[in-house]
């Protein structure tokens, strides 16, 4: 018994010595081969391909560079920075940061989805099939929009383009890219930006929008404003927000938005008959009732975002009517060397070097402009 009892123990101890053997010497499966030069094969082939490219839209660059290569599952995502160049339009790429799926199927990999990055702002035709109207100054791309509006914003932009390169004499492409979205959503989905900030606003220049620089600038239309606008008001937005295109190359972190947003309407009433008070209605109420602005619209006036609906109204008034005073004392070419050097240099130094006096009197000038031109009749 006691000697059967000894076999037992030894084969259970044989047994477990066997077992734990084989575990400690099992080797860990091995690691998923690296997909990233695979990936980056396929995501090429697939942007140099037709199937990789946005149907019916004029381009003349367009590649991606795959920055990073995650396995999931089956598949893999890639993550990628798109360049692409409008035929004509970009003279510098535009794009930004992308997130690609892809499948393997029988030892090849192929993209089965492009996508934005997350937070990264969608593209045109991240919304929908785009609809593309060309015009002799203009290409319009629109999403979710009837052709007839297409049309006609591109009709808009084509005047605007020459009546701009007469207020803005510099160097400029003298043509623009105009987005009109479906809804303020996408709107807000094409700039990365929350939509409330774009709320009452009819379009806006990407140029302008979070301060920073845009590689190819575009002009955004945003539905819901643009609607309640009239056909004249439809071709001042247009032009002034072309006039930012026109005048990026001389706009920088220094130049004040009171100068900027009205030289854009300066350039955009140019040359019509509307009176001041007419153009300026919320400031003129304010001046009529004795509350002349004491300094130029800050910076932080020209938020969309602020508790006062006219808030916004009297800070671009009173940069417009700022920008048409200096024009109207010291002239046309003078207003356009003082935007040109306040993108150089501070303020006061560029008052004194292109208009050869000094911000007191430039505020003074401006005073009077609107006491004389929105004060009550008479006065």
């Amino acid at each position: 018994m006691v000697r059967a009892r000894l076999s037992c123990v030894r084969l259970l101890l044989a047994a477990l010595l066997c077992a734990a053997a084989v575990a400690g010497c099992a080797v860990p499966a091995a690691p998923p081969a690296d997909a990233g030069p695979a990936v980056r094969r396929a995501v090429a082939d697939w942007a140099a391909s037709p199937a990789g490219r946005p149907a019916g839209i004029p381009l003349e660059e367009w590649s991606y560079e795959v920055t990073s290569v995650r396995r999931s599952g089956p598949g893999a995502v890639a993550a990628a920075r798109l360049r692409y160049r409008l035929a004509g339009y970009d003279a510098v790429p535009d794009g930004g940061a992308r997130a690609l799926d892809l499948a393997e199927d029988g030892g090849r990999w192929r993209v089965t989805a492009d996508r934005p990055a997350p937070g990264a702002p969608a593209q045109p035709w991240d919304q929908g099939p785009v609809t593309v109207v060309r015009g002799a100054h203009a290409l319009v791309l629109g999403t979710g929009q009837d052709r007839p509006l297409l049309e006609a914003v591109a009709e808009l932009a084509d005047r605007a383009v020459p009546d701009v390169s007469a207020a803005w004499p510099g160097p400029w492409p003298g043509r623009v890219v105009v987005l009109v979205p479906g809804s303020l959503e996408a709107m807000a989905a094409l700039l990365g930006r929350p939509a409330a900030e774009f709320r009452g606003l009819a379009a806006v220049t990407t140029a302008k929008v979070g301060g920073g620089a845009a590689p190819a600038d575009r002009v955004v239309v945003n539905p819901e404003g643009w609607a309640q606008l009239s056909p004249d008001g439809r071709r001042i937005v247009l032009t002034h927000e072309v006039t930012h295109v026109a005048t990026r190359i001389a706009t920088t972190a220094r130049t004040p938005l009171w100068l900027s947003e009205g030289f854009a309407d300066w350039a955009a009433y140019r040359g019509g008959d509307r009176p001041p008070a007419a153009a300026a209605p919320a400031l003129a109420r304010e001046v009529r009732g004795g509350r002349v602005p004491a300094a130029l619209p800050a910076d932080a006036e020209f938020s969309a975002t602020g508790a006062d609906p006219d808030a916004l109204a009297r800070a671009y008034e009173g940069a417009w009517l700022a920008c048409r005073s200096i024009a109207a004392r010291w002239g046309d070419a003078a207003l356009v060397r003082l935007y040109g050097a306040a993108g150089g240099q501070d303020l006061p130094a560029a008052v004194s070097r292109t208009l050869h006096t000094d911000l007191p009197d430039l505020l003074h000038t401006w005073h009077t402009a609107l006491r004389t031109d929105l004060g009550p009749p008479g006065a």
